[in-house]
């Protein structure tokens, strides 16, 4: 039989399954992408503004860190600056989750074994799966060059930048391609690919950090900084894309010679065996979920804090960093605030409920996976009963995002009270900014739990509600929405602390609705089958 039979087969089963999930993913981030450079054209419109806010970009460590320098004066360049760091690793991620999805985690639910008792070949599975994230960039990178060229950005440039993120995709989707073959767990491989993945970038961060006194060596080390230079809009180096797609191509030749070489359903790293008894904590069902949570929760602790850091070093000299009139009317809106720094503050943490929001609706989901993985029957048989085993997960959807939130508010706060010699005036108000945005937080969570308990099925549709209050948030002010179309996110009711006075009732009715969301959830899981 054919090494390659069934590919076909695979990929279009592939493409059905994610008939939701690609399309979601695509509209996100082209139109952020799209967004941003829309939005950036109006506070950027003079060459004086763009060269003032590219210097102080490139003098801003925390800047350089987080996002890259500014590689040119040009509109192009400052307008999808940001988005060419941050938003190229959301990429990354989003290959890497879809290429796990259809080989390893399909291995691991046992899918791939039924069907590979019909006409099925070997290398089937992953290569329909690399079709499938592939083509996915591929359409990607055609829609957001499209885009970009329809806004009047240069045409070279635009069919750069749109390349980055094309190789940054495909890097990552061959590099999950490899440890997909490791592990035995979908869990495991997702998690190596993400470690390999902030490994990249810290090596970027580190590469650009000292501006070009810096190891700017470091640069050629990593993906990101790659894409760095191939600078889209400021030469266009069309040579550089030889590097990720040479390294990308290694690591398919090494995934699919590491297919061979295993049994399906085994991983070539061997697994790490338990304790032969439990530990006391894992004595309830709160435990069992920490268990399974705290890595996950670790993790985002670890990324708020860096964040938290970054965004406080660069707070005080916001105004050095905004375009003028229309840039600061720009900011604003999206703050809320009247002071820059309480607007950019805003602004910033709004963000951060956003990321922390994510955090809620993976932590409800892992109920999802436990239930359809078969892993919550054999505990529900016992005599822990089914809302006492859910509700250990719900409790780090609230538990969790206060944790992040607060963490943020704290390294915001310090950092920027420190720099700015007014650490005991500022850092309170900077804390509870960040607090404030919990309510918002958990009517997500409370939303995805009644997601779960009415209908499991859509449960994932989660993560489309949240894309479309980030949507709102972001870009709603910016296009001036009707005030319905932005009360429907719960974002919009939080108080725009700090500069705004801080208006009760509606944190009291954001609580208030997650609490009913959640039980009605909680009731609803009680009642139905498990699927």
């Amino acid at each position: 039989m054919n090494a390659l039979a069934g590919t076909g087969l695979l990929t279009r089963l592939a493409f059905r399954r994610d008939r939701v999930v690609v399309p979601f993913w695509i509209y996100l981030l082209g139109i952020t992408a799209i967004g941003t450079a829309y939005t950036s054209r109006a506070a950027f419109s003079t060459l004086a503004k763009r060269a003032d806010f590219a210097a102080s970009v490139n003098k801003n460590p925390s800047m350089l860190a987080l996002y890259g320098p500014v590689q040119d004066a040009s509109i192009g360049s400052v307008s999808l600056w940001k988005v060419g760091g941050i938003a190229a690793a959301l990429v990354g991620v989003v290959s890497l989750f879809l290429t796990v999805r259809h080989t390893r985690g399909d291995e691991e639910s046992g899918r791939l074994e039924l069907v590979s008792a019909g006409v099925i070949g070997r290398y089937a599975a992953l290569t329909a799966g690399l079709i499938t994230v592939v083509t996915t960039e591929l359409v990607l990178a055609v829609l957001v060059s499209i885009g970009l060229v329809a806004l009047g950005l240069p045409t070279a440039g635009s069919i750069a930048f749109a390349l980055g993120w094309f190789t940054i995709g495909l890097v990552f989707a061959a590099v999950a391609a490899v440890t997909a073959q490791l592990t035995t767990t979908s869990r495991t491989a997702s998690g190596l690919a993400i470690a390999f993945l902030g490994l990249c970038y810290l090596i970027r961060a580190g590469g650009d950090v000292g501006g070009h006194d810096g190891p700017t060596w470091l640069l050629w080390l990593s993906p990101f900084g790659w894409m760095s230079h191939l600078r889209p809009y400021a030469g266009d180096d069309w040579w550089v894309i030889v590097l990720p797609v040479a390294f990308s191509a290694v690591c398919v030749a090494v995934a699919f010679a590491l297919v061979g070489r295993r049994d399906i359903g085994a991983g070539l790293l061997p697994d790490r065996l338990g304790p032969a008894e439990a530990g006391a904590g894992l004595g309830g069902p709160l435990g069992l979920s920490w268990r399974l949570q705290r890595g996950s929760l670790f993790a985002w602790a670890a990324g708020f804090a860096v964040y938290g850091a970054a965004i406080g070093g660069v707070t005080e000299n916001v105004e050095d960093m905004i375009g003028g009139s229309n840039g600061r009317d720009v900011l604003e809106k999206l703050g809320g605030g009247q002071g820059m720094v309480d607007a950019f503050t805003n602004a910033a943490m709004s963000l951060m409920a956003l990321l922390a929001s994510a955090y809620a609706v993976q932590a409800v989901l892992r109920l999802r996976s436990e239930e359809t993985g078969r892993l919550a029957e054999p505990i529900l048989a016992t005599k822990v009963g089914r809302v006492g085993w859910a509700l250990g997960h719900v409790l780090f959807a609230v538990v969790g995002p206060a944790v992040l939130m607060a963490l943020e508010g704290v390294m915001v706060g310090l950092v920027h009270g420190l720099r700015s010699h007014d650490l005991g005036d500022q850092f309170p108000r900077i804390f509870w900014s960040a607090i404030v945005q919990l309510p918002a937080v958990w009517v997500i969570a409370g939303i995805t739990v009644a997601l779960f308990g009415f209908a499991p099925r859509l449960a994932v549709a989660a993560w489309g509600l949240l894309g479309v209050f980030l949507l709102l948030g972001e870009l709603g002010p910016l296009l001036e929405l009707k005030q319905w179309e932005m009360d429907l996110s719960p974002f919009t009711h939080v108080p725009k602390l700090p500069g705004a006075p801080m208006r009760t009732m509606p944190v009291v009715w954001l609580i208030a609705v997650a609490g009913l969301l959640t039980a009605a959830g909680l009731a609803a899981f009680r009642r139905r089958d498990l699927s």
